[in-house]
């Protein structure tokens, strides 16, 4: 038998092993290296569960879908307003911490938007400027400073 690819995912019911779906994370030597990635139902878990199994017993488990694409909606839109919320949080922080770099970055922000209403300047230099600021903020919130 050929050792399994990478990534490939399997049902285990009978094996030795704890019932569920497992995913190809390695390969040597005649042995298979799975991750546990779904329950027994083919929901998506995250155990962290890893397993060395003989290639053998990986012939012996039927081949499964991967789990990834079916968790519900409301899951996926509450995890994307959460990270959002963090991401911001994040971005908050950065800035308190790096107010100098911070707002001078903004200066250039709000030249770049409104300076033109004020300076009369070739567009260009209020583009650059509202580049420059927008990347500088971005940066000062990041915390890399």
């Amino acid at each position: 038998m050929t050792a399994p690819a990478i990534y490939e995912h399997f049902r285990a019911t009978d094996a030795g092993i704890p019932d569920g779906i497992y995913r190809v994370v390695g390969r040597d030597d005649g042995r298979v290296t799975l991750l546990r990635v779904g329950d027994p139902d083919g929901r998506r878990v995250h155990t962290g569960e890893v397993v060395t199994v003989e290639a053998a017993t990986v012939a012996t488990l039927a081949p499964a879908e991967n789990p990834d694409g079916n968790e519900p909606l409301a899951a996926n839109v509450v995890s994307a307003v959460t990270m959002g919320y963090w991401s911001l949080r994040a971005f908050a922080q950065g800035v308190v911490t790096n107010p100098v770099p911070a707002a001078v970055a903004a200066l250039f922000l709000l030249a770049g938007i409104v300076g033109d209403r004020f300076v009369t300047l070739p567009d260009v230099v209020f583009s650059v400027l509202a580049i420059v600021g927008g990347v500088g903020l971005a940066y000062a919130g990041s915390g890399r400073l």
